[in-house]
């Protein structure tokens, strides 16, 4: 393998100076605890140019991005060692080679990381608990293809595995990988970032692109769901090669391009690696595409690979997202100072000390090619490349170390240390690095948010210039943004337009996010809420009639179905209030008298009073409906009949406990009579009310525009919206009316007293009789009829408990005071035997 690095960048020339030095020799060191390196240096250099083409720059480039990132690892782990309060007394040691970006290549030193400390050999074991790996933990790979094939390996095993730069959500499952963790956000937050910057600038018919790996695919798959979701319409998706020495792989890019092309888009969402992304951009200048916005992500955005491409100013704006990652302060100063004493020899024969002989048995990990790389090499990517989140996967592994040991400010103890003891701090414990606090979240990330980076060209040079952070919201500043348009405004990136008043879309071709705005036809409407057919409903607070009709015919004017009431409806709801209204106050006047007491006392004209509320609840039928009036008319009518029966159900269980339980009704009865029955009223309230609140959640009545009743005019009418809500707010006076008729019907009063059961009996088989009518007709009529249909229920409902129950009463109270006595209105109570009393 290190044959084949060597033989790669010599014939790419990757290293830009001849002169030698001692770089090979920084990159492994022993330690009390080991953490083991998977960098990518040369990163599969083959496969990132066409075989006829080779680049210096992109194994140049690409080498400089692993040393950075190896450079920031050795320096993170000299800083904990130099540290007196993170891990004192305790020397971290680390392994670092090369994965050339080919899951075959990081197999092996992965394999190296399990064997049991001290030896070459992995353990057959049936229990790993004592098991003592030749690695604390892993720092890396980069890309999320490898770090699924090793994080299997390594959660196997339960060794903590810390990624810098795989984004992959597949890597969130923690029942899968249940030891990996990373340093960088989840391609789930790039894409809804990404979603957002389209739904900003109203973008709606874009393309999108993606790397044919792990990357590509994963974070193209997350966008194509979330912009479903969001009313973005996907004119294209592809696939692009990373193996771009392949036969077809300059068909594949044409192809792309072409198809690119023939969508007649303006925005491309381009998910790839700085290679397939630098081709792609290559063939997208060289086939005369015109310029689109090109909306990045960190994977290329920040990429000098990209960035470099001859003429790469045509291709038009480059807006796209990079980590808001922190600085590392003095790595910069760190990388120049090793650069300067590499050359000398004191300093190489001390490093070539301190890395010990090489195991035979080991995979080399000297990097020979890195003695010939200066810093004037590496300077570009140590400007660009993101060495912070190296630093952070370094300090995450100390900092549960830390706490495994239980490490004080005075030392650490020299306790051995299992791998898998780490996880439980590395889950919980937040740490803090250069004075910024982190904490890995429930999938084992790190949320640090994005910033929108903007391609501004200054005379020729490439600047990336932030013109926006992401952190759950997106913020931008638009003014800074110059777009390649003549008016340096954004472009239009829409397959349809916003439809006019009177018209609705009509799908064209095979996409559903094509269509045409067509002219309502007659009698019809275009709903406000954005629907993709013209409906005839009414769903909002006004409607607008197709455009035919109104240049061809006069407008329907909206009306209420009952427009007023007919008289006799109207006298007979005015009737019915009165005859509410009348029976309370007399109930009031002789409240004291045995009758009033046995009908229960004040809950009579309690009861009536609710009587005299649902006899008004018919105002609410007159005039022009709305929605609120849609949704209180049938709250109305069930709270205040509940109101009635909930006075009506103490009375009914006091005479079936009288009755049926003679000898235990003195202890029962002190719970549904007296100043306790009003506390059954007031729950049986508190119960209406909680069902008319779930009614209104579930789904109320709306106002429904009824077109087809009249000729001339539109009738303005309530629908059911949800028949399940519908039975939820009248079930409960159903049971109570049913209790009600159960605790009486049976029931046997002397021929000489009132028979107090029987007005309860014939009142609630009233109501029955009523709803089953109600029931039936509600149900099956035009909804032209339904409020009728209510009004006449709702009158038939109050005249059948005032005819049943209370007028035979006011009878008494007025034309035959000599009844209302205390031998003839016997209480329940007083009607029991002697020896029950006894």
């Amino acid at each position: 393998i290190q044959l084949l690095q060597l033989w790669l960048c010599l014939s790419f020339g990757c290293a830009a100076s001849p002169r030698p030095s001692c770089l090979s020799a920084q990159f492994q060191r022993p330690g009390d605890f080991i953490l083991g390196g998977l960098f990518p240096f040369g990163q599969d250099t083959v496969n990132l140019t066409a075989r006829s083409q080779p680049t210096p720059l992109l194994c140049e480039r690409l080498f400089a991005d692993g040393l950075i990132w190896a450079l920031a690892m050795r320096f993170a782990i000299e800083q904990i060692n130099n540290s007196s309060s993170l891990l004192p007394g305790v020397t971290l040691g680390y392994d670092m080679y090369d994965t050339c970006f080919e899951p075959l290549v990081a197999l092996q030193p992965s394999l190296l990381f399990l064997t049991r400390k001290g030896t070459t050999g992995i353990g057959v074991l049936c229990n790993y608990t004592e098991y003592q790996p030749r690695v604390a933990a892993v720092i890396g790979p980069h890309k999320s293809d490898l770090c699924l094939l090793t994080a299997k390996l390594f959660s196997s095993f339960l060794i903590p595995q810390v990624s810098y730069g795989a984004s992959s959500e597949s890597l969130s499952n923690t029942e899968l990988y249940p030891s990996f963790y990373r340093t960088v956000p989840s391609d789930k937050n790039l894409v809804e970032a990404v979603v957002l910057l389209l739904r900003h600038f109203g973008w709606n018919w874009v393309a999108t692109v993606g790397s044919d790996d792990e990357y590509g695919r994963g974070a193209q798959a997350l966008f194509l769901s979330m912009a479903g979701s969001d009313d973005i319409c996907i004119a294209f998706e592809g696939l692009i090669p990373t193996d771009l020495a392949e036969p077809d792989a300059r068909r594949q890019l044409d192809d792309t391009v072409r198809l690119i092309n023939s969508t007649q888009v303006n925005v491309v969402v381009l998910f790839a690696y700085s290679a397939p992304a630098r081709a792609l951009l290559e063939r997208s200048i060289g086939m005369g595409l015109g310029k689109k916005v090109w909306v990045g992500t960190e994977a290329w955005m920040l990429s000098d690979i990209a960035a470099s491409i001859p003429n790469i100013q045509s291709i038009g704006t480059v807006l796209g997202f990079a980590m808001s990652a922190g600085t590392v302060p003095g790595f910069h100063e760190y990388v120049a100072e090793l650069f300067g004493s590499v050359e000398q020899e004191e300093f190489c024969r001390r490093s070539r000390e301190l890395s010990g002989p090489p195991n035979a048995e080991a995979p080399d990990t000297r990097c020979p090619q890195c003695d010939s790389v200066t810093l004037g090499d590496v300077r570009p990517a140590l400007a660009v490349t993101t060495a912070h989140a190296v630093h952070v996967a370094v300090y995450s592994v100390a900092h549960a170390l830390h706490g495994a040991l239980g490490c004080t400010s005075r030392g650490c103890p020299k306790t051995p240390v299992r791998s898998w003891q780490l996880l439980h701090f590395m889950n919980t414990l937040p740490f803090e690095v250069n004075g910024q606090s982190f904490r890995f979240d429930q999938s084992h990330g790190t949320n640090t948010g994005y910033k929108l980076i903007f391609w501004a060209w200054r005379d020729g040079t490439l600047t990336y210039l932030p013109v926006g952070d992401y952190d759950q919201s997106l913020h931008i500043r638009r003014s800074q943004i110059q777009f390649h348009t003549a008016d340096k405004k954004e472009p239009r990136s829409e397959c349809f337009r916003r439809c006019q008043p009177g018209q609705f879309r009509r799908i064209k071709g095979f996409n559903l996010c094509c269509y045409d705005c067509t002219d309502c036809s007659e009698n019809t409407f275009w709903s406000s809420t954005g629907e993709r057919m013209t409906r005839p409903k009414l769903q909002s607070s006004g409607h607008t009639l197709g455009k035919e009709k109104q240049r061809k015919h006069h407008p329907k004017h909206p009306l209420s179905p009952v427009r007023p009431l007919p008289e006799a409806r109207t006298a007979l709801a005015a009737l019915t209030a009165a005859l509410s209204g009348a029976a309370a106050l007399l109930f009031l006047k002789h409240l004291r008298t045995p009758l009033a007491r046995l009908s229960g006392g004040g809950r009579s004209p309690f009861a009536l009073l609710w009587l005299l509320l649902q006899s008004l609840s018919c105002c609410l039928y007159v005039g022009r409906p709305s929605a609120a009036r849609c949704a209180l008319q049938q709250l109305s009518y069930a709270l205040c009949l509940n109101g009635c029966f909930s006075t009506l159900a103490p009375k009914a269980l006091e005479m079936a406990l009288a009755a049926e339980l003679p000898r235990r009704a003195p202890r029962l009865l002190r719970w549904v009579s007296g100043g306790r029955a009003w506390l059954l009223v007031a729950a049986s309230l508190l119960a209406q009310a909680a069902l008319c609140f779930c009614h209104l959640r579930l789904g109320p009545d709306f106002l429904v525009a009824d077109y087809e009743s009249l000729p001339s005019e539109v009738l303005l009418v309530c629908g059911t919206q949800s028949w399940a809500a519908f039975a939820l707010l009248h079930g409960l006076n159903g049971c109570l009316a049913l209790l009600c008729f159960l605790c009486t019907f049976m029931v046997q009063t002397p021929g000489k007293r009132y028979n107090a059961a029987r007005g309860i009996t014939f009142a609630t088989l009233a109501c029955f009789v009523v709803w089953i009518f109600f029931l039936v007709a509600f149900a099956t009529l035009r909804t032209v009829l339904r409020a009728v249909t209510q009004i006449c229920a709702i009158l038939a409902t109050t005249l059948g408990i005032l005819g049943s129950y209370f007028v035979p009463k006011c009878y008494i109270l007025v034309l035959r005071p000599d009844l209302n006595t205390g031998d003839y209105c016997q209480g329940p109570a007083e009607e029991l035997p002697e020896e029950a009393n006894g």
